[in-house]
């Protein structure tokens, strides 16, 4: 970090470099993005005035008028980029958003008074009112290997839901090396706090994911991921079926956390494990059932809540040979 302090201190010419984003930079930010974007725009003259002459319009006492030089940045000269004022602006955000962390913390579990957290029965986690909020989601398709799947996500009509839909195809990519392909997913952001560190959703205290949507007939896989630093556990993930009716009509659709079932690389395991509720990275919806064609799925929210009524706390067995380390 100190290297690349040190190389960023003072100032320097960004002019010939591509204006640069939060993703390829993270630890940068936003205010970093903002200063350079615009400190690479060239001054626009005014309509009406020439290039050599322009009235000073500051004269308001009677002064004569004076002569002058419009300042258009030649081909040869090149404008500075302030990088000190980009990354202190930055880091004092980045602190900032630290500090109230921190008293969010004192007052209790996301900045609200223990008893009413312990006391919730139900929480609505992703909602669909506008456009920020579909900023939490990101969309996929089989396109990333060669395949023909299209999809996007908008906002409904009304601006109360959200509506993910596209063209589904199964035909496989002409590379040589894929046989199999059509699929499409919705997955949603992993939430990031101060200095861009990773969060988790704690849903230990509920038992059911709670949906509202309304579909085509068609099945849909939803897939949770726990939070995890292990590169050999980047592709395991929890899932369980959805079957939407199709018509005009929202559908309710309860799903108890003890339904879902352990996968990796997209195979279900012999061995089962329990899904941890207070480590949610992040929740997806996936769309493969090999029948070619347009489908839809609106979604008005995503929440969970306590069913008192369920009391299983895992629907499948396991056995010595299958998990040793749960029989130790």
């Amino acid at each position: 970090m100190a290297l690349v302090l040190k190389f960023l201190n003072g100032t320097y010419i960004f002019r010939k470099c591509p204006k640069p984003n939060v993703a390829s930079c993270p630890f940068l930010g936003t205010h970093f993005v903002d200063y350079c974007s615009s400190s690479l725009q060239k001054p626009v003259a005014a309509p009406g005035k020439t290039s050599s002459q322009r009235n000073s319009e500051g004269d308001l006492q009677g002064h004569h008028q004076r002569e002058v030089a419009l300042d258009i940045t030649s081909p040869e000269e090149k404008p500075l980029v302030s990088f000190d004022k980009a990354i202190k602006d930055e880091i004092k955000d980045q602190f900032r958003r630290l500090k109230d962390d921190i008293v969010n913390h004192w007052i209790g579990p996301e900045g609200r008074p223990l008893h009413e957290v312990l006391l919730e029965q139900a929480k609505v986690v992703w909602q669909f009112r506008g456009k920020e909020d579909l900023d939490k989601w990101m969309v996929t398709s089989d396109k990333t290997i060669g395949g023909r799947s299209e999809v996007f996500l908008k906002m409904s009509r009304n601006n109360q839901s959200a509506l993910l839909y596209g063209t589904l195809s199964s035909e496989a990519p002409k590379d040589g090396e894929s046989g199999r392909s059509g699929y499409c997913a919705m997955i949603s952001r992993i939430p990031r706090g101060p200095f861009e560190r990773k969060r988790a959703y704690d849903w230990s205290q509920f038992n059911t994911l709670y949906l509202r949507v309304r579909g085509d007939g068609r099945p849909w896989m939803v897939n949770i991921r726990e939070d995890t630093d292990i590169m050999q556990r980047k592709n395991q993930m929890y899932s369980y079926f959805m079957f939407t009716r199709g018509g005009p009509y929202w559908q309710e659709v309860k799903i108890p956390f003890s339904k879902f079932f352990y996968s990796n690389q997209g195979r279900i395991r012999d061995a089962q494990y329990q899904l941890l509720l207070d480590k949610i990275s992040s929740i997806g919806f996936t769309l493969a059932d090999k029948v070619d064609g347009p489908f839809f799925l609106e979604i008005d929210f995503i929440g969970v809540f306590t069913d008192p009524a369920h009391t299983e706390e895992f629907a499948y067995e396991n056995s010595p040979e299958l998990n040793p380390r749960l029989f130790k």
